[in-house]
């Protein structure tokens, strides 16, 4: 440590030998006497020695009291000593913007790594449904129990898609693809895909063409566009209707299900949010609507929803971006 320490004042040693020195040399030529002259030496040796002293005291006291701190890095905040100068305050105050800024990333990491944990636990619980129910269906055989296992298969599908979406909507890197598409294609493009689950719940689909384009991501407004159809489908009762149609420059999806409460109106875009009926129905994630609003912002557009209990729900997504197609 003394090493360290010669190491670290070589400079101030340098100058206080050349200052003897010249203090030797300039006495000598006024023909001092050698006494003389090494008694001054040696007195500026011994002041120099004390002073030397007292900052390797200093020195080792802050080399343990860094040590201290080293110990105690893990803490949110560290128990720094007294500033010596505004030079050493301005080095303390910006240590504790970085330790506090640290304190928050991991604050952040751990709710995001506890958010995924609850989603993944609550997705294998929800999965699991349809997978026991196309192994029945399975095990049952016949034509119209393989109609229920590609409905069941659908559910599995969508269960895996609301994943993989929600890890996307969360990473640092995104993959939206901005261009001119055609309104219609993309809602039948969904509709296609949930036409087994409308037949099998024996629905009726009243779907008016909008005749519009709009710059947008295709891909993932049909997730948004899939995501509302099944919400449609699983709370409209056996023989119900759900519509969609033009209605200004929203595109709407109603239907005539359960509807829901007023209460829970303001929260159903909330994440983990299932409501009253999502605790009836204990199928429900409380994602779906979550990532939906988290898409269409990031889209640049927007999501309202009207509901009553008991006469339905109409979802209106505000495609601001549309215009209409000339004939």
């Amino acid at each position: 440590m003394l090493l360290q320490y010669l190491k670290r004042q070589y400079r101030l040693v340098c100058f206080l030998a050349a200052c003897a020195a010249i203090f030797a040399a300039v006495l000598s030529l006024y023909d001092f006497p050698a006494e003389s002259v090494g008694y001054a030496a040696l007195l500026c040796a011994a002041l120099g020695l004390v002073f030397f002293a007292v900052g390797y005291c200093g020195f080792l006291h802050r080399h343990r009291e860094l040590e201290r701190l080293l110990d105690a890095v893990n803490e949110t905040v560290l128990p720094l000593p007294a500033a010596r100068s505004v030079l050493e305050a301005d080095y303390q105050a910006l240590l504790t913007a970085v330790c506090t800024h640290r304190a928050h990333l991991l604050t952040e990491s751990e709710n995001k790594r506890q958010d995924l944990l609850d989603y993944y636990t609550l997705w294998a619980h929800q999965i699991k449904t349809p997978i026991a129910a196309g192994r029945l269906l399975l095990q049952s055989g016949g034509e119209t129990d393989r109609e229920a296992l590609s409905a069941e298969l659908l559910k599995i599908e969508e269960y895996v898609e609301m994943v993989l979406g929600y890890l996307r909507l969360d990473s640092d890197t995104t993959d939206y693809v901005l261009r001119r598409c055609a309104l219609d294609d993309i809602v039948r493009g969904s509709l296609r895909r949930y036409a087994r689950l409308f037949i099998l719940k024996k629905l009726t689909l009243e779907f008016r063409e909008t005749n519009r384009e709009l710059v947008t991501d295709e891909k993932w407004l049909g997730f948004v566009v899939g995501q509302l159809l099944s919400n449609a489908v699983k709370y409209t009762p056996v023989g119900g209707t759900v519509r969609i149609y033009p209605d200004g420059d929203t595109l709407a999806i109603s239907d005539n299900g359960i509807g829901i409460r007023p209460e829970d109106l303001p929260r159903v875009f909330e994440k983990g949010f299932t409501g009253y009926n999502g605790r009836e129905d204990r199928k429900a994630t409380g994602i779906g609507l979550y990532l939906c609003k988290r898409v269409l912002t990031n889209l640049g557009q927007g999501i309202t929803i009207v509901s009553r209990p008991g006469k339905g729900t109409i979802v209106r997504l505000l495609l601001r971006d549309g215009r209409q197609v000339e004939e």
